[in-house]
Parts: structure tokens; sequence; C-alpha cells
């Protein structure tokens, strides 16, 4: 008789997209073991279950199993594909989406023979303006660039609603002197406060440690002292906001969750494009995970309304050390 297949302890625990040019399959969970293949940018895993190694990375000893190997967490974006039935009404002014598939490609017009422009990765948001019937026959949306302010398309049924019930605010009652965010750049945490009582604390990146003036002119480390959120955004196209199909530009369209808390443009904000966190990685902002900042950005003063692609005003009390 042939032996049994091997079994899986657990169901899949779903699916993982590379982040960035090539990461390695190892044969265990560790970069000193064989590497058995490389995977390229774009590519989903099947994450059959996560283990912390004690190799570590230190910071981040997160590893996913897959059916061929082991690859490290840091650079794997976990994804789900969760495709929508297209929406029939958008409210005038527009309305916030969600991608809920690994990654769309948006398009100059709603036809996938016309020029194509950004993919538009899992869980980065995008204003939704119209709702058009592509060459395609497919029901598409056009979004709007909150920078360039132009319009681009992409299938719809690869963007969810993002309901006003996940956008209300948390703590609304709470004086703003009373709420205060801790960003320890030592532990690479962060930490928030209701009257001196601790109600959140998670990992972050920070800036990578470097004084000098960037190609912006600005240096890539986050500043230290004291500051307060003073602008927050559903959504921001960071970068260098050009138009392009280039994968590998830098390009990051759909940020979400901007807090901003400095005249630098250094904000906090959700991360697709990487999940290392614990470890300095940013040009000066603070990465988080996108379910984290989508709770600082309803918890933070000042309030933003759900119809609203910004807000601006005195808020809550940042103190980064």
């Amino acid at each position: 008789m042939r032996p049994m297949p091997p079994a899986f302890e657990q169901s899949p625990i779903g699916l993982g997209r590379v982040t960035i040019a090539w990461i390695g399959l190892y044969s265990e969970p560790s970069f000193g073991s064989k590497r058995l293949a490389w995977i390229w940018r774009d590519e989903l895993l099947t994450l059959l279950s996560s283990e912390r190694a004690d190799d570590g990375p230190n910071h981040n000893p997160l590893w996913f199993r897959t059916p061929n190997g082991y690859v490290h967490s840091g650079c794997i974006q976990t994804v789900r594909w969760n495709p929508q039935k297209p929406e029939t009404y958008i409210r005038e002014g527009g309305s916030l989406f969600e991608v809920c598939v690994p990654y769309s490609r948006s398009y100059s017009r709603p036809d996938p023979t016309s020029t194509p422009y950004y993919r538009l990765y899992y869980e980065s948001t995008a204003w939704v303006e119209e709702i058009v019937q592509g060459a395609d026959g497919r029901t598409w949306y056009g979004l709007l660039d909150d920078i360039l302010k132009v319009r681009y398309f992409a299938r719809a049924e690869h963007f969810r609603r993002v309901p006003y019930s996940e956008l209300t605010p948390i703590s609304p009652d709470v004086p703003k002197n009373e709420k205060r965010i801790e960003v320890d750049l030592t532990q690479q945490e962060l930490r928030a406060f209701e009257s001196g009582r601790l109600v959140f604390r998670t990992r972050i990146s920070s800036g990578i440690p470097n004084t000098e003036p960037g190609v912006n002119g600005i240096p890539t480390i986050t500043p230290s002292g004291v500051f307060v959120v003073d602008r927050k955004f559903p959504l921001r196209h960071m970068g260098n906001c050009h138009l392009t199909s280039n994968l590998f530009a830098y390009e990051l369209p759909g940020v979400p969750w901007v807090s901003f808390f400095h005249s630098y443009g250094m904000a906090f904000h959700g991360t697709y494009w990487h999940s290392d966190f614990g470890r300095p990685l940013s040009h000066g902002c603070i990465n988080m995970r996108n379910q984290d900042a989508k709770w600082l950005y309803r918890w933070a003063l000042p309030l933003i309304a759900p119809t609203e692609m910004s807000a601006v005003g005195l808020g809550t009390r940042v103190h980064i050390y």
C-alpha cells in the first residue's frame, strides 16, 4: 500500500501576495536553511500555517508554511479573493471603496485594451466617482486620484464599498486633551491613551534613521518631539505621484487611513507593501497594519465624516521619542 498523503494540521489560513521584487522559499523557517526557489512580485501563495521561528529575525520571527516550503512574513501581504456585486448608485461627490481582491489593474479608460496604470492592492482605498459600462460589457468604476486630480478606471467587482458603520468615531466623548498617542522609536511601538489609560498598542515601522535630506529635501528619519494630528484622509497617493504602469516605480496610490502630524508630510497610515513591522523601513512616516491604522484614524481627532475626503484641525497630541 502506498503511504497516506500528508495531512495538514489545519485549514489554510489564506493567501499571501509577494510585495517586493523577489523573496526566497526555504526548506525550514530560517534564512539559514536551504533555499528552494525564488518567488516573484505579486505571486500568490497558499499559506497553510504560521510559525514563530527560534532563528528569528528578532524583530519579526513570523514565518508562513506553504505547500512547497517556508517564506518569511515580512514581504508577504495576507490577502483575500472577495469580489463584490457592482454598486448601482454613487452619491454626488463620490464614495469610499476598498480593494477586495489581491490586486486590480487600473486603466486610462474603462477598457482592458486602453493604457494601463497602477496595480491597486488589497485593502488600499479608492474614491469612486462614477459607474460606467466598460468596453468589455462589464461594470467599471471611475476612480479619482486625490493628488493628480485625474480619473482612471478599474473593474467594479474588485472593490467593496466601505460602510459608514466601519467609519464611526471611536471614543468621541473623550475630551481632546485626554487622548494621547506615543511612539517609541526604540521599541518600534505605538501606544494610545485615554485619560492616562492604555487603550491601544501595536508594532510599527518608523522612518529609516538617515538625517541627510533625500531627493525631496526631507530626511527619512522620523522626527522626535511633540506634535498634533492636524489632517486626516481616508486615502492618499504617496510617492512621486506620476501616472505609470511600472510596478517598480515609487508610486503608492490609495494609501489607507492617513493621519498627518508633521509639516514635512509625516503621517500614521496603513501599509500594503510590507508586513515587516518592528524595524524602521519608511521614508519618515509611521507604517502600520491597515486595520491598526484604521483604528487610529477613527479614534484620533480631528473627526472626519464618512462622506469627506479630508479633515483639517488641531487634534490629538502625538509624542515621539
